[in-house]
């Protein structure tokens, strides 16, 4: 049974490739790269969060985004909601999580100064330099809360699987034979909101990385 469709995969899969870059980039001190890099990061976070609200079924935010009593109710009994399409409702929530710390990271970086003030992101011409230092700071710490959000992820993924349930390769295939005949397969989406939502974010982070003139 289809539960994931091919924009939400990629957007994965493309997503953990490009925050490893940018962090291999910078331990390097490449920023040319760290800057196309978080470029790169802004265009999909972008469309993520389009797709999150035009998109199939289960990429929907509107779809795995529940009430803090359902989380509660997944907690007590975890097993209900095992072999059901798409995020649990512990799951959602780990999912905002990812993407909250992803756009501060991203966010921050845009306007980050170094402490010589000469490799600094394309927005930080807006900020002080003050301001600047401050937002650096911060995407480091917001590195770290990232880095932890990541463990987390992996570790829910290898308690699922010991539990039998398998998640990695329905996000690289899209189909999951362990879900529940009687959800059903997802819906909604299709190419041309795909490319909506992909056109918008390009469109986005192509003005913001030339200075996001007016």
């Amino acid at each position: 049974m289809k539960v994931w469709d091919l924009p939400t995969r990629l957007f994965h899969w493309l997503m953990l490739l490009t925050v490893g870059f940018s962090w291999w980039s910078a331990e390097i001190g490449h920023m040319d790269w760290h800057t196309r890099s978080g470029i790169a990061a802004l265009i999909l976070l972008v469309f993520r969060l389009i797709w999150g609200v035009i998109g199939s079924s289960t990429a929907r935010f509107a779809n795995f985004v529940r009430a803090p009593a359902a989380v509660f109710a997944h907690l007590r009994r975890p097993g209900n909601a095992i072999h059901t399409p798409g995020h649990n409702p512990l799951g959602g929530y780990s999912v905002v999580a990812m993407l909250l710390a992803l756009a501060a990271q991203v966010g921050t970086g845009l306007f980050a100064v170094d402490v010589d003030g000469i490799e600094s992101g394309p927005l930080s011409y807006l900020v002080s330099f003050d301001q600047g230092r401050t937002a650096a700071a911060v995407h480091h710490i917001s590195f770290s809360v990232l880095q932890v959000l990541v463990v987390l992820h992996v570790l829910a993924i290898i308690y699922y699987r010991i539990r039998g349930r398998r998640l990695v390769m329905p996000m690289l295939t899209g189909r999951d034979g362990q879900v529940a005949a009687r959800f059903g397969s997802l819906t909604g989406g299709g190419p041309l909101r795909a490319f909506i939502a992909l056109a918008v974010a390009l469109l986005l982070g192509w003005w913001i990385s030339a200075g996001a003139p007016l």
